[in-house]
């Protein structure tokens, strides 16, 4: 794997984890495109329906004072300069972590110097945690 992803991913989650709404801005691309499932309803949206989403998300966990549980359950290359991240979310208020997560595909993009961008995202909202399944939480 690209060693600039690596890094990458470590700020990217970083961002996530501390609801840093100025930072993650820079890291999606302009022409994002994202398709959600909740309850069996799909949603489609792009670049400025994803900022309000992260927006609220982000005001949300601050506001009730939660921590962001993110697990890396996968790491795929998909062609030369994309590779995508299979992360799972939830978050934990009050010491006590939700029943529920969601599991984001994403695929991010390598553009000039280093510089990657999140383009494309598959998200499964509110699937049900299983203790049994072996996922590796980020730290």
């Amino acid at each position: 794997m690209d060693n600039s992803f690596s890094l990458f991913l470590d700020f990217y989650l970083e961002v996530w984890r501390t609801s840093s709404f100025s930072n993650l801005e820079k890291i999606i691309a302009q022409q994002y495109k994202a398709r959600e499932i909740t309850a069996g309803k799909i949603v489609d949206f792009g670049y400025k329906e994803s900022l309000e989403g992260w927006e609220q998300g982000f005001h949300f966990a601050k506001e009730n004072h939660a921590q962001w549980k993110l697990k890396v359950v996968s790491i795929l290359p998909l062609r030369e300069h994309e590779t995508m991240a299979i992360i799972s979310a939830t978050l934990a208020i009050d010491g006590k972590t939700l029943d529920t997560a969601n599991l984001f595909f994403q695929t991010f993009k390598k553009y000039n110097n280093n510089d990657w961008k999140l383009v494309r995202s598959y998200i499964e909202a509110g699937v049900m945690l299983d203790e049994t399944i072996s996922m590796k939480e980020h730290t």
